[in-house]
């Protein structure tokens, strides 16, 4: 037997044993939107994340929103009233975010290949442009003029350092992510100089952290390089985006962060001035809050190993499967949704519908005994779900989702 992470706290049964998730049990859940495969979200969860992360962190620091953690629509449309921001990452999401309700002086766009289009689409919307190469910003420039805009621009940094224990690392060495710290000064006079709306630094050295000292350092060290870009180019920055980084317990042994500890630190750090700070966080504010439901289609044995075959896979969730950026697959936590209440008593693998030995929810762990028309639900589903998985493999129809405003509240599709 292999372990699961731990379910997040929130999640419970109804008087028939069957999950609920925001009030509303799954069935009924699975009968609004019509079948599965479904992710499903708890906004009151989200909501509740917001406001702790805002409670331990210092006064007047700004909360942006990553939304390439989760981009669906009912989603950002409920977090408009939460954030202050949302960070997008190409023309696409910068429409999306538009659509949502966003005020484009909200957002800001990143991303090492930005073509000229999207350039242009931002500097209409009046976001902000995180720049990540002097090319890129001569490009910027260009185009600015040539609307008769005055564009809102911003350095992202390439810090000498990185997060330590972060999942993937952004910065520190070699990368395409960014201008080398050492080159940012010149670049930021050159677009004092230009007459562009000088927007501040976005310095982001890594992300999924359960490291809670190492983000402390890695906070530290980013408002120390912030100050020293200011004293050099003699230009303070409005706004210093210090990424994110926090990350989430989804494996067994995974201990959660203490933001409260964090927060703390940060504050000591940019004491009278919090109001030009920024964090810019994903996957720590929707992950728990969302949940993955399978059907199973057919349960089969193998040489002495029960398999649970359902209508979902690695083309919805493709996280769960192992197979986006883990170096040893292990369990994210998984139940059987339609029994959550009762004891587990087999062992079993959940697999997806398609023909690939990639396509694995689970591996030999112990679950309720469980037959055809059950549902499985993976769990911290939330974040690089959906739109981070490779819907078109294999022409299986996409996941559905649905938000779920609250046991008391209408559901959303």
């Amino acid at each position: 037997m292999k372990p699961t992470g731990a379910i997040p706290p929130g999640y419970g049964a109804d008087a028939r044993g069957r999950l609920v998730i925001g009030g509303h049990d799954v069935d009924s859940l699975i009968a609004t939107t019509g079948d599965t495969p479904l992710f499903a979200y708890d906004l009151a969860m989200v909501r509740a994340r917001i406001a702790r992360l805002r409670a331990a962190m210092p006064a007047r620091l700004a909360i942006h929103y990553a939304i390439k953690a989760n981009p669906y629509p009912p989603l950002l449309a409920a977090m408009i009233e939460l954030v202050d921001g949302f960070d997008v990452a190409s023309e696409g999401e910068l429409a999306t975010a538009i659509h949502a309700g966003m005020a484009g002086r909200q957002i800001s766009l990143a991303g090492p290949g930005k073509r000229s289009r999207e350039l242009e689409a931002a500097i209409r919307a009046g976001a902000t442009i995180n720049l990540e190469s002097e090319r890129e910003a001569d490009r910027a420039l260009s185009a600015a003029e040539a609307l008769g805009l005055t564009p809102r621009l911003a350095v992202r940094v390439n810090p000498d350092f990185e997060l330590r224990g972060s999942g993937m690392r952004m910065g520190g060495g070699a990368k395409p992510f960014g201008i080398d710290a050492a080159r940012v000064v010149p670049l930021v006079q050159r677009l004092v100089g230009a007459g562009a709306d000088y927007r501040g630094l976005h310095i982001f050295a890594g992300s999924q952290s359960l490291d809670g000292a190492a983000i402390m350092e890695t906070q530290a060290n980013t408002v120390a390089l912030a100050r020293q870009i200011d004293a050099e180019s003699g230009t303070r920055a409005p706004l210093v985006n210090l990424g994110g980084g926090f990350g989430i317990p989804y494996f067994s042994g995974d201990t959660a962060l203490d933001v409260e500890a964090i927060g703390a630190a940060l504050a000591g750090e940019i004491e009278g001035e919090a109001e030009r700070y920024a964090i810019e966080l994903g996957r720590w504010i929707v992950a728990e809050a969302g949940v993955y439901l399978a059907r199973i289609v057919d349960r089969k044995d193998s040489h002495g190993k029960t398999f649970l075959v359902t209508d979902g896979g690695l083309h919805h969730q493709l996280a769960a499967s192992g197979n986006f950026g883990t170096v040893v697959r292990r369990n994210y936590p998984v139940a059987v949704a339609t029994r959550f209440a009762a004891p587990p008593g087999e062992e079993v693998s959940v697999v997806g519908c398609l023909c690939t030995p990639l396509d694995r929810l689970a591996d030999d762990v112990l679950l309720p005994p469980a037959d055809v028309g059950d549902v499985i639900a993976v769990f911290l589903a939330g974040a690089y779900g959906a739109t981070a998985s490779p819907a078109g493999f294999l022409g299986h129809a996409p996941a559905r989702e649905i938000a779920v405003s609250g046991p008391d509240d209408a559901v959303l599709t």
